[in-house]
């Protein structure tokens, strides 16, 4: 009985020094591969960074209007005859747009030119018998002014009629009708509105610090809000006066719009070309990451050989201890270190290549324009900056660079190249 349990206990103590061990033996395992495990290296995008041409402006918020636009009223009162205009037609200067029934004018028209035409009569009778010698000067006064009067009726009333039809003061494109027929008009009322949209004009602000910058004739560049600016313009007007209130001054720019793709009201982006300067430092405003220590980028260099530059001196003072007294006692030794140190295995093409880490590097950026910002300190030309793929990025990881995408390219082109 004894000897059975004693058999029992041995085997319950193999059993539970064999779990201990076993548990022991996979902690230090895990323990040992996770310490040699190096982490995959991140992919990145980078671009070499060196001095370039920059072109800064001045950029703002402006809207549109046309050069020559009006909302058309009628001088006169009356009713709607006939409207011989419709929606975004495009009519010369001086075409007819709107017909008031003008009856009652012409028929006026019609007795003032007879009673004219009868008054310019006695005017010449007078004037012959004052040839004569038998007419009063009294009379011939009198017949002139009649002529006069009655000539002058005749105007007045040609210049109501006149104003019965609504003609377009400028060739432009008419919007839509805001009268019906038979409707009753009262000097004054808006019929439709008319623009010219071959020229435009953008109305921006600028800081007063910086309008030194502008004059008139500099170049304006102008977008709808989707980052391109594909219309240019030039400044026309800079308003000599600075509103106190805003501390802001207003520019006019005037620009071309053959294809009427400018349309007056129209919010737009401005921006004013200044001179062009060299030797600039800039990246792509991907590259640059903002945290509350301030902006930085991850730039890519060679990692330091740390093993390499351990086992070089060794490997260096071993040929001065050779010739020693007896060198064939020293050999194999010295045979299973020298075949592990200084006759590792051939490295494949992965690991031919020099490993590159990241380096985390404030900058002070400057200005921005078309995708690019300005770097003022921090990095020199020849510096590798990741521009894409920075997420999860930190100082001292293991990075490889695939430079086949262009973060300041839209992804549709990069496609259509490829």
């Amino acid at each position: 009985m004894i000897k059975r349990f004693i058999i029992a206990f041995i085997l319950l103590v193999l059993v539970c020094g064999g779990i201990v061990g076993f548990n022991l033996f996979r902690d230090n395992a895990m323990q040992q591969f996770f310490a040699t495990m190096k982490p995959p290296a991140a992919t990145v995008s980078t671009m070499t960074v060196k001095p370039s041409e920059w072109t800064p402006g001045v950029e703002a918020i402006g809207t549109v209007s046309a050069v020559r636009g009006v909302d058309l009223a009628v001088e006169a009162a009356g009713i709607v005859k006939d409207i011989l205009f419709h929606a975004n037609q495009k009519v010369e200067a001086n075409a007819g747009l709107l017909q008031l029934d003008d009856a009652a004018e012409r028929a006026d028209l019609e007795a003032t030119k007879a009673q004219a035409a009868l008054d310019q009569t006695a005017l010449t009778r007078a004037l012959e018998l004052q040839k004569r010698g038998v007419g009063s000067e009294s009379t011939l006064d009198s017949a002139r002014a009649a002529a006069s009067a009655s000539t002058s009726q005749v105007n007045r009333l040609q210049a109501v009629l006149e104003q019965k039809l609504l003609t377009a003061p400028f060739s432009g494109t008419v919007g839509i009708p805001r009268i019906d027929l038979g409707q009753y008009l009262t000097p004054g009322t808006s019929v439709a509105t008319l623009q010219d949209l071959e020229t435009m004009r953008a109305d921006f602000s600028v800081p007063e610090q910086q309008l030194p910058l502008l004059k008139i004739g500099q170049t304006v560049r102008l977008g709808v809000g989707d980052g391109e600016l594909p219309f240019t313009g030039t400044i026309r007007g800079i308003d000599p006066k600075i509103d106190p209130a805003s501390r802001l001054v207003t520019v006019r720019a005037e620009v071309a719009n053959p294809e009427a793709k400018l349309t007056p009201g129209q919010f737009v982006q401005v921006r004013v070309e200044l001179p062009e300067e060299n030797n600039v430092l800039t990246v792509p405003q991907t590259a640059l990451t903002s945290s509350l220590y301030g902006d930085f980028v991850f730039v890519v260099r060679p990692a330091k050989p740390a093993a390499a530059n351990g086992a070089a001196p060794a490997a260096a003072a071993e040929p001065e201890e050779k010739p020693a007294a007896d060198p064939a006692a020293e050999a194999p030794a010295a045979k299973p270190e020298e075949q592990t140190a200084a006759a590792p295995a051939e490295p494949t093409a992965e690991e031919q290549k020099p490993q590159l880490v990241l380096a985390q590097v404030f900058v002070k950026p400057g200005r921005r324009n078309a995708g690019l910002v300005e770097i003022l300190e921090g990095i020199a030309p020849g510096d590798e900056v990741v521009t894409a793929g920075q997420n999860r990025l930190s100082a001292g990881m293991s990075v490889a660079v695939d430079n086949t995408i262009d973060p300041t390219k839209p992804a549709n082109q990069q496609a259509a190249q490829k």
